[in-house]
């Protein structure tokens, strides 16, 4: 089983990882080790021939499914769609939803939920150019 570990935090950022991707398995949800509070994150990993084992809907917040690796098939309600490494597909409140890997190697994605509707500013519009001394 993945284990999510800190690896350094402070007043205002926290910084874990799942470890590599590519050996990653099951699912591992990092909402509570980052402290976040807009969203929940989790990472996935589907073996060849497996589906999430049911389906699920939400009643408030919305799904964003981002692909990592490998292939398969996405089911919204009644529509069945194919995906693959660098799909990023969405998924509204209120219908059900479930996933398949249909590659030869296991199907590796990241989920990020928050509430529908709920996105105010966004890059530009919620960011502002700052002056601060270059550490990097």
């Amino acid at each position: 089983m993945n284990e999510v570990k800190i690896l350094n935090s402070g007043e205002k950022f926290a910084h874990a990882s799942v470890g590599t991707l590519h050996a990653f398995e099951g699912k591992q949800f990092v909402k509570d080790a980052i402290g976040a509070t807009s969203c929940e994150i989790s990472f996935g990993t589907l073996p060849t021939g497996q589906a999430v084992p049911f389906f699920h809907s939400h009643k408030a917040n919305e799904e964003n499914y981002i692909i990592l690796s490998g292939a398969g098939k996405f089911q919204v309600d009644g529509e069945v769609f194919d995906v693959a490494e660098g799909s990023v597909i969405r998924v509204a409140t209120n219908c059900d939803r479930n996933l398949k890997c249909t590659s030869a190697a296991p199907m590796t994605y990241i989920c990020i939920q928050a509430k529908e509707g709920s996105l105010g500013g966004y890059t530009m519009t919620d960011a502002e150019i700052t002056e601060r001394e270059n550490l990097l």
